[in-house]
């Protein structure tokens, strides 16, 4: 018997008992009957939201997963993409920390206090409004709009997007969080895998945390969501969980069993291999039949240039490459089937996508790092390769092959490096589809909250919800004539209808600005700026509106990202000895004070 019914039951038989009830009591009795009834209603329409589930990708290309023609086995995100709905243009910001700050908030990185990393920022914008390196005051992320919505909320995995203090999860609305505070770190053991960093910060909540004994990066932080989902279960709240996965960062490790699945698969070479990418893309319909693809650079090594050796090397690095992606779809499987078993897969919101495009970086290449592995007990060598010790990369080729059918990867905001895989399946979108229409990583934060019914202001976003186009109703939830552009370190583009003005500086660019047809020319392979100047002219004013409205602050002259890497990396080492020098110094000024004192008493 409902509630209401109860109570007007217990009145009627106390007036026939005993009387009228006095009017005022009879006025709180039709309150707690209205505030129980309203309160339940509430219950039920929380307990009809959708959950939300969140997997980030660090580093994967555009047709790395299986879906999209990748050679890695991913059949839980193939299962998805099966119920879901696949972007074939959807870009991300070309750096990590920037593309996590879009996506947990709905604004641009610069909107957010992550207008590009700690790693590569210069002196002089430390500090300055969007360069502060974490999320600002006033920035809202996702997960506090869904909290106050009724939501518990969870996150694993990669964080940096601020340092302790009040920038953890637990600060931006997330009820319980074990998370890297940092830009990657080992997969197999609590260590740092760059010089910048001297140790990896992990935090749970709000405490610093170790690892266990027999971490693996992606097992373990599947393992520590599935547990904060079960010591909630017996919660009616829908929850909302995001999982950062490490993979596929550099080092790329994977257990053997993995990565011995696609020994031959790379023999070939990356000029093969980008050859095959690309004519798949066709095939599978990800991009027009005929878009012309960017010849292979001739300013990097040819397959045959190489010794056996290092064929052997590089072909087991990609080995390595899809079996972390392997991996880490295994243990996102396990995840599936937790919800399944529990009865919360069907009514779950999956959202699968990569933060940028491939990384390019060659480690053993950069100056002093071979001593930095030396120190951590690192080594790049054929027989251990992704497992633990082993510094595992793809390197510059195999990023150029990787990024097919596309130019050039991570930290460029060309296609290579923007345009990246994103799948959301769940109840209310529609099933098995493929669509065309452009979408950008501020537009997943008003999507989820459109498709979880949450209501928002749309003028707090940068981005737009998506909602109508996963759903079914509409093509596009951008016009011919709407602008969307993006800025990292220097590095640009702007968007309008199929055209694409771009800017990336050297080696890999010109440093000048470029203009796209994408529409017949996906690859940027023929620059046409020249050729309409009307167009050209139009896009760069679009472009400057645009940086002038998120604050975008101009680079020092002569910088270049990875320069500046070296140098904030001898200067974060330098502080970290300032103690210690002092200390040595102090030490010597009073040997020589002794030694002074002596001498003189003789």
């Amino acid at each position: 018997m409902k509630l209401a019914t109860k109570m007007s039951l217990v009145c009627a038989l106390a007036a026939f008992a005993f009387g009228p009830a006095p009017v005022m009591a009879q006025e709180e009795a039709q309150g707690e009957v209205q505030e129980e009834a309203q309160g339940e209603a509430q219950r039920e329409a929380q307990a009809e939201r959708p959950n939300i589930l969140v997997v980030l990708i660090d580093d994967a290309a555009f047709m790395d997963l299986e879906p999209y023609g990748g050679e890695a086995r991913t059949p839980h995100i193939n299962a998805l993409s099966a119920r879901g709905t696949m972007f074939t243009q959807f870009r991300a910001s070309p750096l990590c920390s920037p593309t996590r700050a879009m996506l947990l908030t709905g604004l641009d990185n610069h909107q957010t206090g992550l207008a590009t990393i700690e790693e590569v920022i210069p002196p002089e914008l430390v500090g300055q409004p969007g360069y502060s390196m974490h999320l600002e005051p006033g920035v809202t992320t996702i997960a506090t709009r869904l909290s106050g919505a009724g939501y518990r909320t969870y996150m694993t995995g990669k964080w940096h997007l601020g340092h302790g203090g009040n920038n953890l999860p637990a600060d931006h609305g997330f009820d319980r969080s074990f998370i890297l505070d940092a830009s990657g770190a080992d997969n197999w053991e609590d260590k740092t895998f760059m010089p910048f960093y001297s140790e990896a910060d992990w935090f749970e909540d709000r405490e610093e945390a170790s690892l266990p004994e027999d971490f693996y990066s992606s097992r373990f932080l599947v393992d520590r969501m599935i547990g904060y989902l079960e010591e909630d279960s017996a919660r009616d709240e829908p929850f909302f969980a995001y999982i950062g996965f490490l993979a596929i960062h550099i080092p790329i490790q994977a257990p053997r069993e993995y990565t011995d699945r696609y020994d031959g698969t790379y023999t070939e070479g990356w000029e093969a291999l980008r050859l095959a990418r690309w004519e798949r893309a066709q095939a599978l319909g990800l991009l027009p039949a005929g878009a012309p693809l960017e010849p292979f650079p001739d300013t990097v090594r040819a397959w045959d240039s190489l010794t056996d050796d290092e064929r052997a090397l590089y072909a087991r690095s990609m080995a390595v490459n899809a079996g972390m992606l392997e991996a880490m779809d295994a243990h996102l499987g396990r995840l599936f089937a937790y919800l399944e078993e529990t009865g919360e897969l069907e009514n779950t919101i999956v959202v699968v996508a990569s933060d940028n495009g491939p990384e390019y970086n060659h480690p053993g290449g950069e100056p002093g790092f071979g001593i930095f592995m030396a120190r951590n007990g690192y080594t790049w060598e054929l027989e251990n390769l992704g497992e633990r010790g082993s510094m595992a990369f793809i390197g510059t080729e195999w990023a150029l092959a990787a990024s097919s059918p596309f130019s050039h990867f991570k930290f460029h905001t060309t296609e290579g490096g923007v345009r990246v895989p994103f799948i959301i399946g769940g109840p209310g979108i529609s099933e098995g589809a493929m669509t065309h229409a452009r979408g950008f990583m501020p537009d997943v934060a008003p999507t989820l909250l459109d498709l979880a019914g949450v209501p928002y202001d749309a003028d707090e976003f940068f981005g737009r919800s998506l909602g109508g186009v996963v759903r079914g109703d509409a093509g596009e939830a951008y016009g011919p004539e709407d602008a969307i552009g993006m800025e990292v370190a220097g590095n640009a583009a702007l968007y309008r209808g199929d055209w694409k003005l771009v800017r990336n500086y050297r080696p890999w660019g010109t440093g000048e600005w470029q203009l796209f047809n994408l529409a017949t020319d996906p690859g940027e392979t023929a620059d046409v700026f020249g050729a309409y100047p009307e167009i050209a002219a139009s896009m760069l004013a679009a472009y400057d509106a645009y940086a002038e409205d998120v604050g975008v602050l101009p680079l020092p002259p002569g910088y270049h990202p990875n320069d500046q890497l070296r140098v904030n990396t001898r200067a974060r080492n330098l502080q970290r000895l300032g103690p210690l020098l002092m200390a040595a110094a102090l030490g010597l000024l009073l040997l020589a004070a002794a030694a002074v004192f002596m001498w003189r008493r003789r």
